[in-house]
């Protein structure tokens, strides 16, 4: 896979037309919602914002899914990292959303405190140990493949994200590509981060994604083959999903219906009675890994 994410001037940002084009199976898993698809039938993850509106009412409402033909071709500049965007869209989605960017020297002292406690583990424990960013955003705090405040790209030796570490461990301390492949793989299904926003979901994902390119590439001096490049996409389309994490739900799956009451009303009335109801949202899934069950992710919580 040759290495075509910069799009403007040094920074990283991913060209979602470079992945599509290269590899269009890759990129249609990216885009993949585990929760709302089905055996039939994929669905993609939605827009969830209402940033988009003024390119189409209906294929970028909120609600709608980000198809591939929205974000590729002549198109392919709409999703950018959040340093990239303009200053009102950036003010105006943290007024929204409460969007912010974490500085790296943030995010390399909240994982520091972490990772302390887990140096004493062995490289299969220590892979294999379960973290999760909240509100991931572009997931800075499990790659920091670029300056959240510049966009300006970070090399792969100074990244300080939690999967970061994991690959960077195994680097150092395995030399069998046997080895090598199952730890990574496990690093990936240990890691887990969840989102509201599509199109910074996304960009996690492709974050995600290029880390294992990049990181592979460092070991063994060669672009990974499609297969492997193809079972990580997969795992990170299981692992980095929408939600909104109040509700553990998909968000603007919450619905608020009116009801009406069609029975007799004993002053024999025209109109029957009504009353608005809240028709709970689609409750997450996310991958167990350790059992291959597909679980809700309030299991236990509710």
């Amino acid at each position: 896979m040759e290495n075509n994410c910069e799009r403007n001037g040094n920074n990283m940002d991913v060209s979602e037309s470079v992945i599509h084009d290269m590899y269009p199976g890759i990129f249609d898993i990216l885009l993949i919602d585990r929760t709302t698809s089905t055996k039939k039938k994929n669905r993609n993850i939605i827009w969830a914002n209402d940033n988009y509106l003024r390119f189409g009412s209906k294929a970028y409402a909120p609600s709608a899914e980000i198809k591939v033909e929205l974000i590729t071709g002549y198109m392919n500049n709409l999703i950018m990292p959040r340093a990239l965007k303009n200053s009102r869209l950036q003010k105006e989605r943290t007024k929204t959303n409460a969007e912010v960017f974490t500085p790296i020297w943030v995010v390399k002292k909240q994982n520091d405190e972490i990772d302390q406690k887990l140096l004493n583990q062995d490289l299969e424990k220590y892979v294999k140990t379960t973290w999760i960013e909240i509100a991931c955003g572009e997931a800075p705090y499990m790659v920091t493949r670029y300056d959240m405040e510049s966009g300006e790209p970070i090399a792969i030796n100074d990244r300080v994200g939690f999967v970061d570490r994991k690959l960077a461990r195994i680097n150092r301390e395995v030399s069998d590509k046997v080895e090598w492949d199952y730890l990574v793989e496990h690093a990936y299904k240990a890691s887990y981060g969840f989102e509201w926003n599509g199109d910074s979901l996304l960009l996690a994902r492709e974050n995600l994604l290029y880390s294992y390119r990049d990181y592979y590439f460092e070991k063994w001096k060669v672009e990974p083959q499609y297969k492997s490049f193809e079972e990580i996409a997969r795992i990170i389309s299981y692992n980095i999903f929408q939600m909104d994490g109040l509700k553990y739900q998909v968000p603007l799956t919450e619905r608020r219906e009116e009801v009406f009451d069609n029975e007799i009303s004993l002053f024999d009335e025209d109109i029957p009675e009504s009353y608005w109801t809240i028709k709970v949202g689609k409750r997450v899934k996310i991958m167990d890994w350790n059992t291959n069950n597909f679980e809700y992710f309030d299991k236990g919580l509710t």
